[in-house]
Order: structure tokens, then sequence, then C-alpha cells
């Protein structure tokens, strides 16, 4: 029996013997980077996606993002139902293994450049979800602030050390790597102490989803159908709000991103118009200093990742590299827009 035939047969098993589902077809599905996952169909029409933990894996963290999960979809918010197993536990021990039984959410992961529409319901429910998470218990988990506490110096060296991995890994395109990072190194020197000087002297923290990114959001004819792949962090609304609105493969990609992230933004502020209004105004600023700390996707061969999902992590590299010159071109009329919108109350 092969890998692939093996991994159908084990997820068939633990859906009978933990969820007494019976699988009718299973497929796999080769774009995670943590689980090994697979959709099935049952054999009463049930529409799942399963998830299968490596042996590693932090299950206390795993527990604790389906909690929320579950508590967002009790809010309302379009969020896959977690299935309990035969033991009520969100996530299952079965056949040495962690596993979640999710629904599959209707639609895709959006694979282009956002539409103002699609833009504006992201930030309804971005605004719905940081409303109703702001009554969550803080979790333990942290999401860190190195755009905003690490120096320059320490940025700077590992820019270096990307290009000591590559040359090791036998990076595909050294020299385009070695000019996106010498670029990246000039960035962080004349740039990020500059940005970081207007910002408030403190953020709002909560609980948040903490990677309310693209790839983490299912949607259907510009709607978000579902939110996936909680991370269940304390962290910063304004720099998850910020994340979201700029949106790298829709800044690199569209003439319309700036008409989306100010859709979004507005949106969300008719939606939870309690984050103050100077944390707002900076979303675009930090979204620009958490790209410029960011140096994932520079190398992608120790992630050991499927073939498209590789070339996707490429890409988004590709694509923050162009982002982070056009905030940096756009920054100070971005804020002025910002401004406006928190002059008019969030109204359209």
């Amino acid at each position: 029996m092969n890998e692939a035939d093996w991994g159908e047969t084990l997820t068939a098993d633990v859906l009978a013997t933990r969820y007494r589902l019976v699988a009718d077809v299973i497929e796999p599905v080769h774009m995670g980077t943590h689980t090994v996952n697979h959709r099935v169909l049952t054999d009463d029409g049930l529409r799942l996606f399963v998830k299968q933990y490596p042996s590693m894996a932090d299950l206390d963290a795993a527990r604790n993002a389906w909690d929320m999960s579950e508590y967002c979809r009790a809010a309302r918010l379009p969020v896959p139902k977690v299935w309990p197993d035969a033991d009520d536990n969100l996530v299952t021990i079965a056949r040495g293994s962690a596993w979640t039984v999710v629904d599959e959410a209707p639609g895709r992961v959006n694979p282009a450049a956002m539409t103002v529409p699609l833009a504006e319901h992201i930030g309804v429910v971005m605004g719905r979800m940081h409303r109703v998470l702001a009554a969550y218990p803080l979790p333990g988990h942290v999401q860190h602030i190195r755009w905003r506490t690490e120096s320059v110096d320490d940025a700077v060296a590992r820019c270096d050390a990307v290009i000591v991995r590559a040359v090791r890994q036998g990076h595909h395109d050294l020299d385009q790597l070695g000019a996106d990072i010498e670029q990246r190194r000039d960035d962080l020197r004349g740039h990020v102490r500059l940005l970081r000087e207007p910002l408030p002297e403190t953020l709002v923290e909560q609980a948040l989803h903490a990677d309310l990114s693209r790839t983490n959001l299912i949607t259907l004819a510009d709607s978000v159908t579902g939110i996936i792949d909680f991370r269940c962090a304390t962290a910063t609304s304004a720099w998850e709000l910020g994340r979201a609105a700029f949106d790298p493969r829709t800044v690199a990609t569209s003439t319309d991103w700036i008409a989306c992230a100010l859709a979004m933004v507005r949106a969300y502020r008719s939606e939870n118009p309690s984050l103050p209004t100077p944390e707002v105004r900076s979303c675009a600023r930090i979204a620009l200093l958490y790209m410029l700390s960011s140096l994932y996707g520079a190398t992608t061969v120790e992630y050991d990742l499927p073939e498209a999902a590789e070339t996707d992590l490429q890409r988004h590299w590709r694509e923050r590299q162009i982002t982070i010159r056009r905030l940096l071109a756009d920054l100070e009329s971005l804020e002025e827009a910002l401004t406006d919108i928190e002059a008019g109350g969030g109204a359209p």
C-alpha cells in the first residue's frame, strides 16, 4: 500500500472509530504546512475537512485554537463547525496522532487580488469578530511585536542569516534574493526608526485569530463563507486590521488596492467602533513595519512544502517586496485617507 492509500485508510478508520462517520470519498489536500489534510465526503453527504497533526505538535495550542473557533461560531460568525469525537473532544487522539474534523465551508481561498466588495465584507466580519473576542480570555500565546521592538541591528543580522541559509540550500535564484535582501537591509536602516516614532505609545491588545490572512478566509461571490486556522493569540487589533487590509496579493497586483484597503477599514469601523482613532490611522504603518520585519518566504526549502505550496510562498515573498515599496511611497496619503474615515465615523 502506497503512502496516499495508507493515509486514506487511516483517515477512514479514525472517522469510523472516533466520530461514527463512514467515509465515501477521501481526497488529500496538499497545501497544508503543519498538518496532513484530507477532504472527505461521507456516505450521508457530509463534506468534511480532516486534519492530522504531526507527533510533535503543541496539542494544547491546537485545543485552544479550536475552542476559539467554536466560540466565534456560537456568535454567528462564518466559522465552520468543529465535530466533537465520541468523548466530546474537539481534538481526538487515535492511531498515534491527534486529529480534528470540521465542516468544509462552501467556496475556496481566493487566489487573486481582493475586489472592493470582498474587502468590505472581510472588514465587516473582522470587525464583528474583534468585538466578539474582546470578551474572550486573553490567550497565553502572545503574538510577537518584533516589528515594534526589535533593534535594527538584530533585524539586519537576520537578513544576513537568510543569505547564509540560501547558499547552503542551493537557492534557485541567489542573485535576485541577494538584491531583495540588500534592499531590505537598506529599508530597515533607513525607515524603521522614523516609521515607529509616530505610533501610539500603547496599542489595544486582545484575544485574536492572529493569522487572519487571505489563505485563512474561504470566500464565495465576494463574501466570506469561512474563517479557518485560528492561531488564538493575544495580539494587537490594529496589526490584524492592517495585515488584512494591505494584503500583499492585492497591493502588488491590483490597481484598486487603496480602494480595497479603505473599504475594509471603513466596514471594520462600522462593526467595531471602539478601536481608538490613532490606532486605526496607524494600521497601514503597522502593516508596513510588520512586512519589513518578516523574512518569511525568502527561502522555502526548510519548510518541506508540496510543490504548489512552495510556489505560492515564493510568490508571497515577491508580492511582499512590491507591497513594501508601494506602502513606503503612499503612506502619507494613506494615513490622511484613514483619518478621513475616522472623521466620517465609518460612514461610506
